[in-house]
């Protein structure tokens, strides 16, 4: 992992506008009010049958950590906020609630975030860790939005 790229990436997304309508970057994911950014992804796990799916969560999470702990310098220590219940919200309950991006999307495959305000930004600024399935890769993302988190 290269945290002073993965850095340099976040401090981008922090002043970068946001674009108007939801679509692809040359780093992941935008659209109005957000920024996500794939900084890493690991091999899918098709063929080894989830044989090397536990080393690679636990690698991915000591990145994230790692990371953190970059920002935990810069900022103080992050608030940590489960995504579930933006989950249940959008998806699970009888009467589904439409929550903005990024935070519904986002509850669908990262089940809990790291979360900073960035000073002087006026931005969240998140890292968590994607886990689709039980055979697809895995991720570290950043999140950079002026959204607040549900």
């Amino acid at each position: 992992m290269d945290i002073a790229r993965h850095l340099a990436l976040i401090d981008l997304l922090c002043t970068r506008g946001f674009p108007a309508e939801h679509g692809r970057t040359e780093h992941g994911a935008s659209g109005p009010g957000y920024h996500i950014a794939e900084l890493q992804t690991s091999g899918d796990f098709w063929e080894d049958g989830g044989a090397q799916r536990e080393e690679t969560e636990t690698q991915y999470e000591a990145d994230r950590d790692g990371l953190g702990a970059r920002l935990t310098e810069r900022w103080g220590p992050p608030q940590r906020i489960s995504l579930y219940s933006v989950l249940e919200r959008t998806t699970l309950g009888e009467d589904p609630e439409d929550l903005e991006e990024p935070w519904a999307g986002l509850s669908g495959h990262v089940p809990d975030l790291h979360l900073w305000r960035a000073p002087g930004a006026d931005r969240w600024v998140a890292l968590g860790v994607s886990r689709w399935n039980r055979e697809l890769p895995f991720q570290l993302l950043a999140v950079v939005t002026d959204l607040d988190p549900p």
